[in-house]
C-alpha cells in the first residue's frame, strides 16, 4: 500500500510519516497490523472530541437519512446548517450573528478578506510576520515567508506585515487599511500568545481608523483554550471571527462570522460576493452541531486548563526550555530541533503520535482531543521524557 499511496495520492513533503490506518477510537489510532497509537494531535487540532465520538457519529448517520447536498450554499433551507449558525451566534458577543458556512478554514480567511474589503472599499490588508492562515492563493499572501510564498508568485497585492505583539506597529494601521488579520494565538511561529492586552490594542487601532479586525480562531477556537472562542481569554472582540478544524468534529468544515450588517455587503453588488457548492454540507453541519453542543454542554473547556497544567507538571526536562500556548494547544519547545526531530519520530514508533511546527523547528506540537483522559496524559507525558531520557 506504501508504494500505491506514493504513486497515485499526492504527497505534501517528500518523506510523509505513511501510516497505514486501520481505525481510530476515542484518543487512539490503530493501523493495519492493530498496533494502537495515543494520539496527541488530534488531526492537527481538528478532532477536538477525538475519533469516531458516538454523538458525532450519531448525528451524521441521521442526516445521511434524510438529504445529502441538495443546493449551492445558501439558496435552501437545511435545518443542520440553520441550526449550528444559530448556536454560533448564541455563543458570540453582538454583533456577531451571521455566519457563513464553507469547506476549510483557508476559504473561510479567502471569504473573510473578500468581506473586509467589500465591506471597507479598501484594498490594504495587514497580517502578522510568521502567520499562517492556510494556503490558498488569499491566504498564502498573508504570509511573509518568502520560501513558501515565491514559487508561487504573483500572490494578492496590497499585503503589509506586521509583528505580533508590536504595539509600536499599530501605527502601520490606517485609513487605507481594509483589515488586520491575526491569529488569536500564533501556530506555525510557536504558539504564541498576546501579550500586554496587544489584542484589544489593535483592535481600538482598527476602530479608530475604520478597519475590520479579523481574528483567526481555526486553531484555538472551538473549546481548545478553555474558553470556546479563544479571543475571550484577551479581553478583545474582533469585526470577524474565522473558525474551522475542531468545529467539524473530524469532518472538514470553516466558517467566518460577523455582523449581518457587514455580511451583507458579500450578497448584492455584486450579487454571489462569495459562493460555494458544498458549505453547509449537511452532513457535516449536523456533524458540526453536534460536536459543538457536546462542547458548550459539558465540562471539556473547564478541563482543558486542568489538562494543561498535568501536561506541564508531567513534562519537565532539562530538555524542554518552555511550553508556549494556553489549555490543549501546547508547544514543547525543546533546546534543538534535531531533539524535536527525535522525539517526534521515536514517539511514533513507541506508540504516541506527536507533529512538528510550521516555523519553528524546536517546537513539539501537543493538541490531543479535549477529551484525552488524565490518565492518557500522563501516559503520553512518560514517553515524551523517557525518549528525551535517552538523548545525550
Amino acid at each position: 500500500m506504501q508504494d500505491d499511496f506514493l504513486i497515485y495520492q499526492a504527497q505534501t513533503t517528500p518523506h510523509p510519516l505513511a501510516m497505514e490506518v486501520s481505525h481510530a477510537k476515542g484518543s487512539y489510532i490503530y493501523d493495519k497490523k492493530g498496533k494502537a497509537y495515543l494520539d496527541f494531535v488530534a488531526g492537527v487540532s481538528a478532532c477536538s472530541l477525538g475519533h469516531s465520538h458516538p454523538r458525532v457519529v450519531e448525528a451524521a448517520k441521521a442526516q445521511l437519512d434524510k438529504y445529502l447536498h441538495v443546493m449551492v450554499y445558501g439558496e435552501y433551507i437545511l435545518d443542520p446548517a440553520l441550526e449550528l449558525t444559530k448556536l454560533i451566534a448564541k455563543h458570540l458577543p453582538e454583533p456577531l450573528e451571521t455566519t457563513y458556512l464553507v469547506n476549510s478554514g483557508t476559504e473561510a480567511i479567502e471569504g473573510s478578506l473578500k468581506l473586509a474589503r467589500r465591506y471597507t472599499g479598501r484594498t490594504e490588508i495587514i497580517a502578522a510576520k510568521n502567520s499562517y492562515h492556510g494556503n490558498t492563493m488569499g491566504s498564502l499572501s498573508l504570509m511573509d515567508y518568502e520560501e513558501r510564498k515565491k514559487p508561487f508568485y504573483p500572490l494578492i497585492p496590497d499585503i503589509n506585515h506586521i509583528s505580533f505583539n508590536c504595539e509600536y506597529c499599530l501605527n502601520t494601521i490606517t485609513e487605507n487599511t481594509a483589515a488586520v488579520i491575526l491569529e488569536t494565538i500564533q501556530g506555525g511561529a510557536g504558539f504564541i500568545e498576546p501579550h500586554n492586552d496587544y489584542l484589544s490594542k489593535v483592535q481600538k487601532r482598527c476602530n479608530d481608523v475604520g478597519a475590520v479586525f479579523i481574528l483567526d480562531e481555526i486553531q484555538p477556537g472551538i473549546g481548545r483554550t478553555g474558553k470556546l472562542f479563544g479571543f475571550e481569554n484577551y479581553n478583545c472582540q474582533p469585526d470577524i471571527v474565522v473558525t474551522g478544524k475542531g468545529l467539524g468534529g473530524g469532518l472538514p468544515i470553516g466558517a467566518f462570522t460577523a455582523s449581518k450588517k457587514m455580511m451583507d455587503s458579500l450578497k448584492d453588488n455584486p450579487k454571489l460576493g462569495h459562493i460555494t457548492t458544498f458549505g453547509g454540507n449537511p452532513v457535516i453541519a449536523a456533524a458540526a452541531l453536534a460536536t459543538l453542543k457536546e462542547i458548550t454542554e459539558s465540562n471539556l473547556m473547564t478541563e482543558a486548563i486542568e489538562k494543561e497544567e498535568l501536561i506541564r507538571t508531567h513534562l519537565k526536562h532539562q530538555h524542554i526550555k518552555e511550553i508556549r500556548g494556553k489549555g490543549l494547544m501546547l508547544a514543547a519547545i525543546t533546546s534543538d530541533a534535531e531533539i524535536t526531530n527525535k522525539v517526534v519520530l521515536k514517539a511514533q514508533d513507541q506508540g504516541l503520535i506527536l507533529f512538528w511546527l510550521l516555523f519553528e523547528p524546536k517546537a513539539i506540537r501537543i493538541t490531543p482531543p479535549l477529551t484525552i483522559s488524565k490518565e492518557e496524559i500522563i501516559k503520553g507525558c512518560q514517553i515524551i521524557t523517557s525518549i528525551l531520557d535517552s538523548i545525550e
